[in-house]
């Protein structure tokens, strides 16, 4: 499998907003993730995307983290 290094094309917008139903808080979720990754320096086996924010999306659209948000 390739790295995707052509930018924000994948993950989907539309795939990821059947997992997170707001643009707002889809940011907000993957801006955290994307922070853990980095703090952390984890290695996530098998992402396509380069960059941790991309990273984020994908185990966001994988089911890989778990996001609840307050009402």
């Amino acid at each position: 499998m390739s790295k995707n290094k052509d930018g924000m094309r994948y993950p989907s917008i539309d795939k990821l907003l059947l997992k997170i139903d707001s643009k707002y808080k889809l940011v907000f979720a993957a801006s955290k993730v994307a922070k853990i990754i980095e703090t952390e320096q984890l290695k996530v086996d098998g992402a396509q995307c380069v960059k941790s924010v991309g990273i984020a999306l994908e185990e966001i659209l994988n089911d890989k983290v778990d996001i609840e948000f307050e009402s």
